[in-house]
């Protein structure tokens, strides 16, 4: 039998502005911590971004506040401000109509608007680290009376080095409450944390997201050295003439020297990172999801929990040192079932990170040549592991001893037998 939001048992007033919405049928995740949420069972889920987690969180915390209360009830904290910002928007979505105050409390806002209107107390906080320790450091945030706290992309947390900020943070909650951790990747680092603040946690592995996203993607890989890439991305973007394009670095200063050589050749870019303030970061994702600039520059901080539509080719002008991120950035492209295409530059020194992420897929992802001459065909199959043999050893000099003579001559350590005779 097909379920429903209704018998997951969320309520009719919530049920009915999803639909308004478009959203009738529930994912896996939802399927499968909906319910167990309602209960006020602790929760760590292993998702992919895209599989519906936010509303997996949303309904149940939404549903179950109280009203008459004025006081925080529910903590949200995610890694990134586009991700914090992503979940207050799906939350005011259906808040008002529920008499429910939501806010958000991100860096690079002004300390003095957020004190303000943490004097109402709303009932929802959805925040970064970093900001919420601030305010809970000034007594402005009371944590006291929180009853639910979701930890989103728990993984991304660990990565941006936020993991002691979290634990302070939920340490800073009554020792009964909710604990919800939703992660693409639960390392042993996420585990521990689990444990320490976790009681009995239901433990979810949630496969789709990841393999729906490699559906409709069209993956390629370019051998070449590192002086060739920004010719050889220049050249696919005029050829390509992509409606909307991500293109992702590994650091903040390869992705600021990059968008200013790609503006200096005259491309319609935006650049994005954590260098940048909030407000320059919203006006360029602004632009970028209106289409005012068609090629987005960025770090990883685009990678997760940012959904535009029409993004048809993600470049990975850096290849990702973390498999995770990979599925992560190519996963802006081929949603909503429609193809994607992405295209990666790696050079010699980067063989065994592309190997690890076919691994990770596992997939032969077709390569090619800086001329653009196929080097490795795609096959539905992680290339096998190279095993290094050296051929050039010296030969050994051991000789077995047919007789074993010298060993009889020399019974020193033999004390049972020597206590015998």
């Amino acid at each position: 039998m097909t379920k429903t939001f209704q018998t997951l048992g969320v309520v009719p007033a919530i049920t009915d502005m999803l639909k308004q919405q478009g959203i009738v049928t529930p994912t896996p995740v939802q399927e499968q911590s909906v319910p167990s949420i309602f209960k006020g069972r602790d929760i760590l889920a292993k998702a992919q971004t895209g599989t519906g987690k936010t509303y997996a969180f949303l309904l149940p915390a939404l549903q179950q506040i109280k009203i008459d209360c004025h006081y925080e009830q529910v903590l949200i904290i995610a890694p990134t401000r586009e991700l914090a910002k992503q979940i207050a928007t799906v939350a005011e979505t259906l808040a008002p109509a529920l008499s429910i105050d939501v806010l958000s409390l991100i860096g690079g806002k002004t300390i003095e608007n957020q004190l303000q209107k943490l004097h109402r107390h709303p009932h929802i906080i959805i925040g970064t680290p970093g900001r919420l320790l601030d305010h809970c450091r000034r007594n402005s945030l009371n944590l006291e009376g929180v009853s639910r706290i979701v930890v989103d992309e728990a993984d991304q947390m660990l990565q941006s080095g936020f993991l002691d900020e979290v634990d302070m943070l939920i340490s800073m909650t009554p020792k009964k409450r909710q604990l919800l951790f939703f992660s693409a990747t639960i390392p042993e680092k996420i585990k521990g944390l689990a444990k320490k603040h976790m009681t009995n946690p239901l433990v979810l592995n949630i496969l789709s997201g990841q393999t729906i996203a490699l559906e409709n993607i069209s993956q390629k890989i370019y051998m070449l050295d590192e002086d060739k890439k920004l010719n050889k991305l220049c050249a696919m973007l005029q050829e390509m003439n992509p409606y909307l394009a991500m293109v992702f670095c590994n650091t903040k200063e390869r992705t600021a020297e990059l968008a200013g050589q790609l503006a200096a050749r005259g491309f319609n870019i935006g650049e994005l990172h954590g260098d940048m303030t909030q407000g320059r970061r919203t006006q360029v994702m602004r632009d970028f999801a209106k289409a005012k600039t068609q090629i987005l520059v960025t770090t990883d901080i685009a990678a997760r929990g940012i959904d535009i539509e029409g993004i048809t080719h993600v470049f990975n002008y850096d290849v990702p040192h973390d498999v995770d991120y990979y599925i992560h950035r190519i996963g802006r492209t081929g949603r909503a079932g429609n193809d994607g295409l992405a295209i990666m530059y790696a050079t010699a020194a980067d063989t065994e990170w592309v190997r690890r992420i076919e691994r990770n897929i596992k997939a032969t992802i077709t390569k090619y040549t800086a001329n653009g001459k196929i080097k490795v065909h795609a096959q539905n199959a992680a290339p096998k592991r190279i095993r290094a043999h050296d051929d050039a050893r010296p030969a050994s000099t051991y000789q077995a001893t047919k007789k074993k003579a010298h060993k009889t001559k020399h019974q020193g350590s033999n004390n049972l037998k020597r206590r015998n005779k």
